[in-house]
C-alpha cells in the first residue's frame, strides 16, 4: 500500500511486519522506544498478558526484554470494560506508557475509547525520560 512506501521513504527503512523481523528488535537493540498506534484492544490484552504471536507484540517484548519504553495509543471498543483490566495492569508495569485518551462517544459507545492524536509526541518526548504525560483520562 502507499501508506507502507511512503513511512519506509520517510524513515529510510523497511517496516518489520512479521514475527521474525520483530524478534530482531531485540537481538540487534533497533529501537529505543516502540510506539503502537492505534492499540486495538485485542492487542493491549496481549502486551497485558505478556502474550507474543504477532509482530507488535513480539516488538514490544523484544524492546522490554532490553529495557527499553512503549508508548500505547489506545483505540478500543470496550476500554471501559472488558479491557479496563489490561490498562490497569499496564499502568502499574515499568516501561509502558499512555497517550492520554478519552471516550469516544459517551453516549452511543460509552465503553469506547480513544487517544487523543494531538498527545502522541508530547507522550513520546515523556516516556523517553521515563515520565507518563499527564493527565492520562482526557
Amino acid at each position: 500500500p502507499e501508506f507502507v512506501k511512503e513511512i519506509e521513504y520517510i524513515t529510510s527503512h523497511k517496516i518489520i511486519s512479521t514475527i521474525d523481523e520483530a524478534q530482531n528488535i531485540g537481538i540487534k537493540h533497533l529501537t529505543d522506544i516502540i510506539v503502537v498506534a492505534p492499540c486495538s484492544g485485542n492487542t493491549l490484552s496481549k502486551l497485558a498478558h505478556s502474550i507474543a504471536d504477532t509482530p507488535a507484540t513480539v516488538a514490544v517484548n523484544a524492546n522490554i526484554r532490553n529495557e527499553n519504553n512503549v508508548v500505547i495509543a489506545i483505540s478500543t471498543n470496550d476500554g471501559l470494560a472488558g479491557n479496563a483490566i489490561n490498562i490497569g495492569i499496564l499502568l502499574n508495569r515499568k516501561h509502558f506508557y499512555f497517550v492520554p485518551f478519552r471516550q469516544t462517544n459517551p453516549i452511543t459507545k460509552p465503553y469506547a475509547i480513544s487517544f487523543e492524536k494531538n498527545y502522541l509526541i508530547p507522550t513520546i518526548e515523556q516516556a523517553l525520560i521515563s515520565k507518563q504525560l499527564q493527565p492520562i483520562l482526557l
